[in-house]
């Protein structure tokens, strides 16, 4: 210590001490990196929705209710939304930019399920954890999937054709034309499997007669309706069932079937309860759709976000697990979903305030359904 007046060694204990103390600097970041890992202490959250073209609710209900819930569930918290419109390899980027960011729980609802497991693997190497919405990306280190009982949603469309077909269909006439949507989502291969568990009794009994079906690429609403040409083209538009998967295809489905007069002659499904599915259904074009609350599952979403954030047990909310492609089982949240036709819009989608009133009865005829 005598020799701290000389200048030389007082330059070098400064210089230990400012060792020293970035030495201290990085062991504090290091610490804070490790309590956030899998989630723990994490407020910092990214929403990566897949497009907005085909399908409004991804913009209009999906974005706000999922952030508003998060937010509400977890105050404080940041969520940044991004959306891949349509392209895997954008999501893809999006992906790694909000790992940058440093967002340390990700909610992705993917384009490509198959290919968005590439999300997951990324995300994992900096122990953040994966929340896959609505729809099922096929990885096994997938942390949780949250989203309605596909198979469930299936199986509701296709009782509705077997419940009303009869309506529809003549001796001789009972043609019906299957048009799911993109392979390369997990929840229509769910939706399909769930509608053939009704429908092939039928099929095979010869009550109905399967003439046409195909998967539509990105859930596309013009290559719907190139495709239900295609199948009128095929029949000489006899044609008595169209089983279609979403309301945006069956608006275009429903534009095909106007192009031949056909339009309210033949038992048409949706999903989504999209304001067009539900304004089809009041006009007599669309026979019913899917109601599939979003603000239930954006809140459950929440919860979830919330109980990783604050390292508590999520068993009580991701009660439910479903087997992805590799039979493994991931922790899941699975909510209901409702039956909607001209029945049961006005206690449902209207009564929850998923639509409203003014939207759905745009150009319709006052009385419509009870509710214009």
């Amino acid at each position: 210590m005598r020799f701290i007046g000389n200048p030389r060694w007082r330059t070098l204990v400064v210089a230990g001490m400012g060792a020293a103390l970035l030495v201290s600097a990085l062991a504090a970041c290091g610490s804070t990196s490790e309590g956030i890992a899998n989630g723990k202490n994490c407020k910092h959250v990214a929403f990566l929705l897949p497009e907005s073209a085909t399908a409004a609710r991804w913009e209009a209900a999906d974005h706000p209710d999922v952030v508003a819930a998060i937010q509400a569930s977890l105050p404080g918290a940041t969520v940044d939304v991004t959306n891949a419109q349509g392209n895997q390899t954008t999501q893809q980027t999006q992906a790694d930019a909000a790992l940058t960011k440093g967002a340390c729980i990700l909610v992705v609802a993917p384009f490509d399920s198959a290919a968005a497991a590439a999300i997951v693997t990324k995300a994992k190497a900096s122990n953040v954890p994966v929340i896959s919405y609505d729809r099922l990306i096929q990885s096994d280190d997938l942390a949780y999937y949250a989203s309605f009982d596909g198979v469930d949603v299936g199986k509701k469309q296709g009782q509705y054709i077997a419940d009303h077909y009869q309506k529809f269909v003549t001796p001789g006439h009972n043609n019906t034309v299957m048009i799911n949507g993109a392979d390369t989502d997990n929840n229509a291969k769910l939706f399909g499997g769930g509608a053939h568990q009704i429908l092939d009794p039928l099929f095979s009994s010869k009550a109905l007669t399967k003439v046409y079906e195909q998967s539509t690429p990105g859930w596309d609403n013009g290559k719907a309706q190139a495709e239900m040409e295609a199948a009128l083209t095929q029949t000489h538009n006899d044609v008595s069932v169209a089983y279609v998967m979403n309301d945006g295809m069956a608006n275009t489905v429903i534009a095909a079937l106007k192009a031949q007069h056909l339009n309210g002659k033949v038992l048409v499904t949706g999903q989504d309860a999209e304001v067009s599915g539900i304004r089809n259904i009041l006009l007599g074009d669309q026979s019913m759709t899917i109601y599939k609350p979003i603000k239930k599952l954006a809140d459950s979403v929440g919860k979830l976000v919330a109980a990783i954030s604050k390292g508590e047990d999520t068993s009580s909310i991701a009660s439910a697990s479903i087997k992805n492609a590799n039979s493994k089982d991931i922790k899941s949240i699975l909510n209901p979903v409702t039956e909607v036709d001209i029945s049961n819009i006005k206690d449902t989608v209207i009564a929850d305030g998923f639509v409203s009133k003014a939207d759905v009865c745009k150009d319709v005829p006052a009385g419509a359904g009870g509710v214009c």
